[in-house]
């Protein structure tokens, strides 16, 4: 594959994603779900096979019987506690050290030369693409 093609693709996913996002944020801005009625707790008294463990199985059960993980850390995780949560998963992604670590967590060598886009700074890219915008 071509690292243009790469690009353009990843370019493409990445803007699908942030649009999905962004539109439920901005949905969930206009009418905050916090003053939803709680669902009615489903209780499965079968036991499901998830998996051929049986220990792994009962494991699963218990949780599908049990809503205690929805509030794990005493509160509800919903668009108000996103950073909180994002900046755990994504923070090292906006930090100026690039060394290749993106490209290690998709599975890219970093030391392979096509991969170097991943370790690229592309801040003064993105402020020449600014300005030609503004103008």
């Amino acid at each position: 594959m071509k690292k243009s093609t790469l690009r353009t693709t990843i370019r493409a996913i990445v803007r699908e994603e942030v649009a999905e996002v962004i539109q439920e944020v901005i949905t969930e801005l206009k009418n905050p779900t916090l003053d939803k009625k709680p669902k009615k707790k489903k209780v499965v008294n079968e036991k499901q096979h998830f998996t051929s463990n049986s220990v792994l199985n009962e494991v699963l059960n218990e949780t599908v019987n049990n809503e205690e993980w929805k509030t794990m850390g005493d509160n509800t995780f919903d668009s108000s506690r996103m950073n909180e949560v994002v900046g755990k998963s994504y923070g090292n992604m906006v930090s100026d050290n690039s060394n290749g670590s993106l490209a290690v967590e998709m599975g890219v060598d970093p030391n392979d030369p096509t991969a170097a886009f991943l370790k690229k700074d592309y801040r003064k890219l993105m402020k020449k693409v600014n300005e030609k915008k503004g103008k």
